[in-house]
């Protein structure tokens, strides 16, 4: 039995998000430093809201599940969250990676075809990042959204039966190759696009591989373009590409080119990874990065006419502009911190250390021993 969300029939207009939350736990060199709400989706939301982008979202968790939302998951009372262990190590390379083990300690149940909405959407987005995306679920969203994005996490990442550590198999071996045809824009790392053959793929749908602080590259069936990136101090490199695709996503969603939108994910990447865990955006920020998407649409709508498919996926003029208000968008001084209130936790552990874990309105990004209540070990139980 599954409680949560009521999925009447209607004819709205928006976007739909799909990926569980997760319990995230960050260790830096074998010490907890952070335990936080995971999941794409999570980072994906804080993007959306923080752009007043309109969207439905369906998530799973299970019983356990320790924080409040901003759009509620259903709850699957036999079930417990996704959970994750994050290792980092300390020391970077000249690229800015650090060196990540990533662990699925436990998995809530997957999303299927039925969990979603009987509505239609501008767009959909495909982001599991514990196996949760099924080929019939992600069948169901190209055939109820007009255009898809799709994490390539959520059709390639498979776990070690004995420790869940998280491993890739090749996309043509996924089960999901046969659809690519009819999704809009695939979105991968630098590291993920080596398990696939690019080649062949752009000819399938557009393809955007991501690549820190070098920023990403779209590729099409004709041609490619880079996009420049924004300069950041990275803390945690978590959710840096949720974060793009939230911002890739929105940015098409209020008219911009491909190009732009795609600046405007490099954007939204690069404030993520400046923080641990799930982002807080400041306020003042995202207000003046939506009067520059808005000045930017403005400026470009009569670029947008008359356009071949080729050329729709060029730096129009202004781009370089564009790119640099955005910059100066994100030197501008932080609003003054509000005064911290508690947030009402959705769990027994939660309500256990309310107590001591005053937080700020809206999810932590450090919240020590808040949701892992057990001792630390891998999945064999092995300290």
């Amino acid at each position: 039995m599954v409680s949560g969300q009521n999925h009447p029939l209607t004819c709205t207009r928006h976007g739909l998000v799909v990926g569980n939350y997760c319990h995230d736990v960050l260790i830096r060199d074998d010490v907890v430093v952070a335990e936080t709400l995971g999941g794409a989706s999570s980072f994906i939301s804080a993007v959306l809201d923080g752009l007043s982008v309109p969207y439905t979202l369906v998530a799973k968790v299970g019983r356990d599940f320790a924080y409040s939302t901003s759009r509620d998951p259903i709850a699957v009372p036999t079930s417990k969250t996704t959970l994750f262990h994050a290792h980092f190590d300390s020391e970077v390379d000249a690229d800015a990676h650090s060196d990540r083990v990533l662990r699925r300690v436990r998995a809530c149940e997957p999303i299927r075809p039925s969990d979603l909405p009987s509505s239609r959407y501008e767009f959909g987005m495909a982001v599991g990042v514990g196996g949760e995306i099924l080929p019939e679920t992600l069948e169901k969203m190209i055939e109820v959204c007009d255009a898809v994005f799709v994490d390539i996490q959520a059709l390639i990442r498979v776990f070690d039966d004995v420790d869940g550590t998280v491993k890739l198999v090749g996309l043509e071996d996924s089960g999901f190759f046969h659809l690519l045809p009819r999704i809009r824009f695939l979105k991968a790392s630098v590291e993920e696009v080596l398990i696939m053959d690019i080649e062949e793929v752009r000819k399938l749908c557009c393809v955007v591989v991501t690549n820190g602080k070098h920023g990403c590259t779209v590729y099409w069936k004709d041609g490619e373009v880079q996009i420049g990136p924004f300069p950041t101090n990275q803390i945690d490199p978590t959710g840096a590409g949720d974060s793009f695709l939230g911002g890739f996503a929105s940015g098409l969603f209020q008219g911009l080119a491909v190009t732009d939108a795609a600046l405007l994910g490099n954007f939204f990447g690069s404030l993520t990874v400046s923080q641990i865990g799930l982002p807080k955006f400041d306020f003042r920020l995202l207000q003046r990065v939506k009067d520059e998407v808005q000045r930017r649409k403005m400026q470009s709508i009569s670029c947008h006419e008359r356009q071949d498919e080729n050329s729709k996926f060029m730096k129009q003029a202004g781009h370089e502009q564009f790119h640099a208000s955005l910059a100066a968008a994100k030197l501008m001084p932080a609003s003054p911190v509000p005064e911290c209130q508690r947030d009402v936790p959705t769990s027994p552990r939660a309500v256990e250390q309310q107590s001591i874990l005053p937080q700020c309105t809206g999810q932590s990004k450090l919240l020590i021993n808040y949701v892992y209540d057990e001792p630390f070990q891998t999945v064999d139980g092995k300290p």
